[in-house]
Order: C-alpha cells, then structure tokens, then sequence
C-alpha cells in the first residue's frame, strides 16, 4: 500500500493553503495518469481552503512516479493570500511516501482497538446518507485514533483503519527507540527551510 501525505508542519496559514493547492495539483496528475486516489485522513486549517496535513493512498501503474514527484521539502513563492503586506513570500510544506504492508489481524490485539461507526461525509449519493460506513478506531492504550471513509463498505473502512493505525503505532515506537527515526519524523512538524526540491510560484501554483 503506497502512502504519501502533504503536510503543513507548525506553518503559519500560507503553508496550509500551500497544502491545498497541491493537493489540486495532485489530484490532477493521478487523473490524467490513471492513477487511483483515495484521500484517508484530511485535517483542515484555520482558513477555507486549506489544509494542515492531507493522507492519501495511490494506486495503479504510474503511482510511485508521482508520490516521488511529492517527496521532500517543497516551496511556495508568492504574496501572502491572508496578509498582503507580509513581507514574507516564501512559503514551505512537506510530501512524505510511505510504503505498509497489509498486517494479519492478528499482529494487533482486537480488544486493544476501539472501533466507532458513523455516516461517511464525502460524495456518496444516497448510500452516504443511509449507511454508517465511515469507521474511527481507537488504540485504548495510546489514544491515538484515525479515522476511514475512502471505501464504500464498514468492513473495507475498517480494514483500512487497522492498518493505518498500525502504522501509527510503529511510527510512535520508533520515536521511542530511534533518534535517528525521530528525526524523520520530525519533518512532519519542522519543514527544513531554505533546500527545497521543487518551488511553486504565483496564484496559479506552476
């Protein structure tokens, strides 16, 4: 399973809105493409239209081409949308890839896990508006939680849930054990400045 995920880190909102516009951008790639796109976990900013963190699986022939295209440190130059006369205009996030392997059930302990149902709130049509389909699970010991409505089915979503929460949890245990895997992750929090692997300027986020 090929992840990659767009994150914001502790920016300020142009890195958010940054994030929503490559998001669009990777939305249109995936399309032209063919390549599948399911949006897993989206944590909105302060602002409309922009985004802290975006997940996303990938699949079909051409997937990994375009998580690489997204993987490292990125930088948006232009005039601050919110605040323009911010003398600042250069803006960073980050694209992290992840490849997880789909684990047997019984590499995580059922009861460790809280599972919840509720109405998925994407597009849908009439099925969304009928059937609790979205699942949130729930590592009780932790508290760490994430939330699934990219499948149509309660089971499907709750496959998902398991295995994103695994890799959840591997990741904290890495932080716990690896400083050198700590600092990986870091990235998702402190976006390095000044090296990026790719720029985009203007409005029209080219």
């Amino acid at each position: 399973m090929l992840l990659l995920q767009h994150s914001a880190g502790q920016g300020p909102d142009e890195c958010a809105r940054a994030v929503a516009m490559a998001v669009r951008k990777l939305e249109k790639s995936c399309q032209q493409a063919g390549v599948t796109l399911k949006p897993l976990e989206l944590l909105t900013g302060d602002k409309p239209d922009t985004f802290k963190s975006a997940l996303f699986q990938l699949s079909g022939s051409g997937a990994e081409q375009i998580a690489e295209y997204w993987q490292g440190v990125m930088q948006w130059s232009c005039v601050s949308p919110f605040r323009p006369r911010h003398k600042r205009k250069n803006w960073f996030f980050s694209g992290c890839v992840y490849e997880l392997e789909e684990n047997n059930d019984s590499d995580m302990d059922k009861n460790a896990v809280r599972y919840q149902t509720c109405r998925a709130s994407g597009a849908g049509g009439q099925h969304v508006n009928t059937a609790d389909s979205a699942v949130q699970a729930t590592h009780i010991a932790t508290g760490i939680s994430v939330r699934v409505e990219s499948e149509r089915s309660q089971h499907a979503n709750k496959r998902l849930a398991r295995i994103l929460l695994q890799h959840k949890l591997a990741k904290q245990q890495e932080l716990q054990t690896s400083a050198q895997a700590r600092q990986r992750w870091l990235q998702h929090w402190e976006l390095e400045r000044g090296n990026p692997v790719r720029v985009f300027k203007g409005n029209d986020f080219r």
